[in-house]
């Protein structure tokens, strides 16, 4: 470790460091970006090499910088660099075997083809369920302050239960759950917890593109490793079965019930909706081996000079899918240029900035989070073993793929949530000529599909912050074409990789943005709050005594 350690501090140090506070560098962070997206980093998966050379490249690149360990308490009082994020990893043996009896055939379902189920993480070693009933459940949402059950009074226990993916208001774009904006039930992480409450054999979701906001290619990847926070009773929080549904084979299995799937899912969008037995059974067969893990977040801190016991946390997420089977091209690398090499590139020239300017009153927190792409788990792992108190925690400024496309008019966050934290960054891009847009997209729920959510969760001030959408060369339109095209084509493939054609002069803007957003919270006694109506209010205001 320590050779390895040496050599990934001298490629962080490898570009010039100090200058001036606002004098964001193109070099810099192109240099991170590159490095980090290297063939070499392997991916950067939790709990492999990968990991460990990226973990090692982070510390010296947060040294390099000026900023101080922040991470686990030693023995001696000092602190380390990273924080362990003890998970549990289930990776199965063999591709599971799969079969649904559809109409009194028994039809063969191939992994990551037709049915794309994950390594179990219910505590067992061994799935094996036989003739076990599929029964579809609209939304598989549970909503007694919307007066809304699409499960009403049937027991589902010992059944694999069907869903659709999103919320009952995406096909309409309203009603009851917020119209176009998906709240967490559509999130299919919320559809298998309620699964998981109702003691179902099993959860398969159906994928739709446009509704889950993603192709079938990214859900069809990387599902034979699952990894978890360790739990007490993981079968309390995890069905045996759990995994996504091609819509083909969906429409297959209502045709077969003597339906179709568009007028199923008219049903489900009705208060009155009634689960359905579907007539059909699955067979599955998983075998799968577990131990346990520790994940790294990487820490760094640069302290404050009047209120050390206050923070503003940057988060940003520094793992991605790793390796996997060779694409067309015989490429195996998913090497996450922009999701999230970005972002830490970006974090790091964030820290240089800050330590050169001298930092601020407040303390300055850069969090690198791992295990971001296995369920946000390192994120999830700081809210629930803080290093720093959640309670002065002032907010979390999270990036998470920002644009490499040159500089944009307006920015953006990820969903459409209301909070004091936004308003400032609102007030602060105006200085700069910069507008804000909100999210075109909220049906996708991007607001829930990052790091800031683990904070959002507790009650913290957060916000996913978005490059914008009209860009300064080629306006709205060319900046929908990128959009579009990286989530068809390269969105956690391992075609997103570095390219020498970026104009990364955006990147230097954005940081701008977030330094002026920073430096005004970290010298003042501001302290951002949600807004009315917030979910996430309650919880923040319950701690209102400890910032008086």
């Amino acid at each position: 470790m320590t050779r390895l350690l040496a050599t990934v501090c001298a490629i962080a140090l490898a570009a010039p460091i100090f200058a001036t506070a606002q004098d964001f560098s193109i070099g810099r962070i192109d240099h991170h970006i590159r490095t980090l997206s290297d063939d070499w980093f392997e991916g950067r998966a939790p709990g492999t090499p990968g990991e460990d050379k990226t973990v090692a490249y982070l510390s010296g690149a947060f040294a390099g910088v000026g900023l101080q360990p922040g991470g686990d308490l030693r023995s001696d009082g000092t602190r380390a660099w990273t924080q362990d994020v003890i998970l549990y990893r289930s990776t199965m043996d063999d591709d599971p075997l799969l079969s649904i009896d559809i109409g009194g055939e028994r039809v063969a379902m191939v992994q990551n083809q037709d049915l794309a189920v994950r390594a179990p993480i219910n505590g067992t070693a061994e799935i094996r369920l036989e003739d076990v009933p599929l029964m579809f459940v609209g939304y598989g949402t549970h909503a007694p302050e919307r007066d809304w059950s699409d499960f009403k009074d049937v027991d589902v226990a010992g059944k694999v239960i069907v869903a659709l993916v999103n919320d009952p208001d995406f096909e309409g774009g309203e009603g009851d759950f917020g119209g176009d904006a998906m709240t967490y039930y559509g999130r299919w992480t919320y559809k298998y917890e309620e699964a998981a409450r109702r003691g179902a054999a099993g959860v398969l979701v159906i994928h739709e593109t446009k509704p889950a906001s993603y192709p079938w290619g990214v859900i069809s990847t990387g599902n034979d490793v699952t990894l978890d926070i360790v739990r007490e009773d993981p079968a309390s929080a995890h069905s045996a079965l759990q995994g996504w549904m091609h819509v083909d084979i969906a429409s297959r299995l209502f045709e077969a019930a003597g339906t179709t799937y568009e007028n199923a899912k008219a049903m489900a969008q009705r208060r009155d909706f009634q689960p359905m037995d579907l007539g059909a059974t699955i067979d599955a067969t998983l075998l799968a081996r577990s131990d346990q893990i520790a994940a790294k977040n990487v820490v760094g801190i640069l302290p404050g000079t009047e209120s050390p016991d206050e923070y503003i946390v940057f988060t940003g997420h520094h793992d991605h899918i790793g390796v996997g089977e060779a694409d067309e091209t015989g490429d195996t690398i998913y090497n996450g240029a922009i999701d999230n090499a970005t972002g830490i590139a970006l974090m790091i020239e964030m820290g240089r900035a800050f330590v050169a300017s001298g930092g601020t009153e407040r303390s300055l927190v850069f969090l690198a989070v791992g295990a971001e792409e296995s369920g946000l788990l390192g994120a999830k792992y700081y809210a629930a073993n803080p290093l720093y108190a959640l309670q002065t925690t002032v907010g979390v400024i999270n990036t998470d793929a920002p644009g490499v496309h040159g500089p944009t008019r307006d920015f953006s966050i990820s969903g459409s949530a209301k909070l004091g934290l936004l308003d400032i960054m609102i007030e602060q891009a105006t200085q700069m000529g910069r507008s804000y847009s909100p999210d075109p997209n909220p049906a996708a729920g991007s607001f829930f599909r990052s790091d800031h959510f683990a904070f959002a969760q507790v009650g913290v001030p957060a916000v996913s912050f978005r490059s914008g959408r009209d860009l300064v060369d080629g306006g709205a339109e060319r900046a929908a074409q990128i959009s579009a095209a990286y989530s068809k084509n390269d969105y956690h493939q391992q075609s997103d990789e570095w390219s020498p054609d970026w104009d990364l002069s955006g990147l230097v803007r954005d940081a701008q943005l977030i330094y002026a957003v920073a430096e005004r919270l970290g010298n003042s006694g501001e302290w951002p709050n949600w807004g009315e109506g917030s979910e996430f209010k309650a919880l923040r205001d319950a701690s209102a005594e400890m910032r008086e």
